[in-house]
């Protein structure tokens, strides 16, 4: 098995260090582990992120998963990764950011209009129309970039799910993603905590259109990364019709 949603306690609401996880994998069979923390972005102003690591954190983030990598080398692969939004201003600086750092892969995690500085979030409370369609061209512009491996609980957006109109729009990113050979994610952070997601309309989509889906674990503590719960998803998903896959495109 392999899960590259993985969280560290720099973005402030993970909890547990890397050795934990990474401990836990391999206690739970697990063959790759992909760290992908909340990306840091530059911001102009003193503004102070509260859900992702800083950007003065990138160095001790990289060097200690380099140092982890190293040692359970011939345990398990490790790979080196963001999850980050599509911020249109800032995608060039992400660029520097996955060239100097030679990151593995981003996955597409959009949470916020614009940007957590100013933006609003797109997760909670129930989101209009507009809302829905600004998300979904933001996912469709970031999947376009040709750097994410794959997007992120898609469905995060708290969208009305018995609005044919804004239906229309997120089919209409599954619809993209197909095109674009992206994967995208059944979210186990948010099907066993009884999130909003991942949603029925959703799943349908997913399932009808032939989109490929990756299961990420979005691991926020160690115990997150579990085998047994990951299976029986795994199975039942494929039992359903899904199209299941566990390989991702690397940057490096």
């Amino acid at each position: 098995m392999k899960n590259y949603h993985t969280h560290t306690y720099r973005c402030h609401h993970a909890i547990g260090f890397e050795k934990d996880y990474i401990e836990q994998a391999i206690d739970q069979g697990f063959t790759t582990l992909g760290f992908s923390d909340h990306a840091p972005w530059h911001y102009d102003s003193s503004f102070k992120p509260f859900m992702r690591m800083d950007e003065t954190d990138i160095d001790d983030y990289i060097f200690t998963l380099r140092e982890l990598r190293e040692t359970y080398k011939d345990r398990i692969d490790i790979k080196i990764g963001f999850e980050a939004e599509y911020f249109e201003e800032k995608m060039d600086w992400m660029k520097e950011v996955i060239n100097r750092y030679h990151i593995d892969y981003l996955i597409l995690g959009n949470h916020y209009d614009g940007s957590d500085e100013d933006g609003r979030y797109y997760g909670m409370p129930p989101q209009d129309l507009s809302s829905v369609t600004r998300y979904c061209d933001q996912v469709i512009k970031g999947m376009e970039t040709g750097l994410f491996s794959y997007v992120a609980h898609p469905d995060v957006i708290y969208y009305n799910q018995h609005d044919q109109r804004q239906l229309a729009q997120l089919e209409r990113l599954c619809h993209k993603a197909k095109e674009l050979d992206i994967p995208l994610e059944f979210n186990m952070l948010g099907y066993l905590h009884h999130r909003h997601y991942p949603s029925t309309p959703y799943l349908k989509m997913v399932r009808e259109i032939g989109n490929k889906m990756i299961v990420g674990c979005d691991a926020h503590e160690a115990s997150a990364i579990d085998g047994k719960k990951m299976k029986t998803v795994i199975d039942r998903l494929k039992q359903e019709g899904f199209l299941l896959t566990d390989e991702i495109f690397f940057l490096q």
